[in-house]
């Protein structure tokens, strides 16, 4: 972004490619993908073609490097689609950039040139039926026998799980605490490897969740990323990343419902006035607008602190995150509103928003837990 936060010209031109790519291939049929529960593989795959599987992975690994923030207006685009098909590449955009950033040399060349092109596609597993925002608790166990690791335990809410064939996963090769747990990639096809039955779930209905249960799974060694002892800091870390996308998740969701609010009050007429002409909608729809502007620049400003590595970036990612997906809710909420019952219905896409946008305070740490880093690094300054 410019002094004038404005985006420069690069990154308008990737703007405009992911919003093509949206328009073309994930909006004209995500109404069908949600009805039908439709996993949407091959345009997960088309997403690839453009470098969307790897945003910031190196290129010496074969990604496009991109900042922080250039990946969150690819999210924000492709949301304006379908926020579960967004936020499940940015998933796999997060365990690719996690092995590229930690990963050895070894790992690297075995897993990175297939996710790159999404030949094969990764999941993150760091939550657990017992751990969810204490991610430190976790007890899914690696023991190191010989030239492998034996983990066992059961990973909750995995998205893409059975269906992905990579799992990049968090588990404790010591004692209780953050100090023990480390980070190990596991593929799908390794005996003890199975999956839960896919939940039934309010929204994003077109992406897979289950359960991931490790029974006695032998996992070279050699797939270690990073050290033993350094997995809850490469979470935490990715976390920074994965908060800004599903906060442009719900950017990208709103806005839609804006647009599509727009249309459907300027149609709309009730006392033989369109309703866009009440003073009562226009107020509705200025403040949708206000806040949704405020969230989107505090959402690009704390992308480019994560990209800089600034000293606040977590704190600003926390309040990034926490402000866009409570605003992104409460935007699609008012939108339903404004639709009267027919926002109710499944003909019209704000349901559908309404739905998937709802998750997103809860996932990636919930916004209780964002209000919890905010405090914190306020109160220690």
């Amino acid at each position: 972004m410019t002094i004038q936060f404005d985006l420069t010209d690069d990154q308008r031109e990737i703007q405009d490619l992911a919003r093509k790519f949206t328009a073309d291939r994930i909006t004209p049929f995500a109404a069908e993908w949600d009805e039908k529960h439709i996993f949407p593989r091959d345009t997960i795959k088309a997403a690839a073609e453009l470098g969307f599987a790897a945003i910031y992975v190196s290129e010496e690994s074969g990604g496009i490097n991109l900042g922080r923030l250039e990946a969150a207006l690819i999210m924000e685009a492709m949301a304006y689609g379908c926020p579960a098909t967004s936020a499940f590449i940015s998933i796999h955009n997060m365990a690719s950039w996690m092995i590229d950033r930690f990963g050895s040399q070894t790992v690297k060349d075995k897993y990175l040139p297939d996710l790159v092109t999404m030949e094969r596609i990764a999941s993150y597993c760091l939550t657990e039926p017992s751990s969810g925002s204490d991610a430190a608790a976790l007890r899914t166990k690696a023991v190191r026998d010989g030239d492998d690791y034996i983990v066992t335990g059961t990973k909750q809410f995995i998205s893409g799980a059975g269906e992905n064939e990579v799992y990049v996963t968090m588990v404790r090769t010591g004692v209780e605490g953050p100090k023990d747990i480390s980070c190990l990639v596991i593929e799908k096809d390794m005996p003890g490897v199975s999956f839960g039955a896919n939940e039934r779930k309010l929204g994003w209905h077109a992406q897979p969740t289950r359960q991931v249960i490790f029974d006695g799974v032998r996992v070279p060694a050699e797939n270690l990323v990073g050290g033993e002892g350094e997995g809850f800091r490469i979470a935490m870390m990715g976390l920074d990343g994965g908060r800004l996308n599903i906060g442009a998740c719900s950017l990208g969701g709103a806005q839609r419902c804006i647009d599509e609010t727009l249309a459907y009050t300027r149609d709309r007429k009730q006392f033989g006035t369109a309703i866009a002409d009440f003073q009562n909608t226009q107020f509705t729809l200025a403040d949708m607008a206000t806040e949704l502007e405020a969230a989107r620049i505090l959402l690009y400003a704390a992308a480019a602190k994560v990209t800089a590595n600034a000293p606040d970036k977590t704190k600003f990612a926390a309040m990034a995150k926490r402000l866009a997906t409570d605003t992104g809710s409460s935007v699609v909420d008012r939108a339903l509103q404004l639709h009267g019952g027919y926002g109710y219905l499944m003909d019209y896409p704000v349901e559908r928003f309404w739905r998937d946008l709802r998750v997103h305070s809860i996932l990636e740490g919930t916004n209780q837990v964002m209000r919890m880093i905010i405090g914190r690094e306020l109160t220690r300054q």
